[in-house]
């Protein structure tokens, strides 16, 4: 069976993390395993944690009216999870949900937060690989909505 350790450091996430940094997150870490359609989070909920997915797709959606969940974004396979996690208040700005059964590594946030107040290069490395994250999500979201604004036009 294959370590937890060498799994993260494989991760595109971790691409070049000091391997002192990689203990770290190790030292937070655990497999999970999820079924299709298991919610991991919920909008609004404490973000404390965030995923590494090893295989599988995950839906970033937002509650729209009527309850109806709009996916802004597909998460798989070599992509991280979370980024609330890292920015106070550390509440969920989307919900998760598996669209097929996924595998993962989750970090225990609050465990690694705790670790880059002791380690603030570890910290301001973590910030920025999240930080392109963000924008990613970010570009998503704008292209989502665009896609809604221009079928609403379309169909006046």
């Amino acid at each position: 069976m294959e370590n937890l350790r060498g799994i993260i450091a494989r991760h595109p996430f971790c691409a070049g993390l000091a391997p002192d940094y990689i203990d770290l997150l190790t030292s937070c870490a655990s497999n999970v395993r999820v079924e299709t359609d298991f919610c991991l989070f919920r909008e609004g909920g404490e973000a404390n944690q965030f995923y590494l997915i090893r295989e599988g797709k995950v839906a970033l959606e937002v509650v729209a009216p009527q309850d109806a969940r709009l996916t802004v974004e597909t998460v798989a396979a070599g992509e991280v999870l979370g980024w609330s996690w890292l920015v106070p208040p550390y509440r969920w700005h989307f919900g998760a949900r598996a669209v097929e059964p996924v595998r993962a590594i989750a970090v225990d946030a609050k465990c690694l937060r705790a670790k880059c107040q002791n380690s603030p290069h570890l910290g301001c490395e973590l910030l920025r690989r999240t930080a392109e994250i963000m924008s990613q999500r970010l570009d998503a979201t704008r292209f989502r909505l665009l896609d809604l604004y221009s079928a609403e036009v379309r169909s006046r």
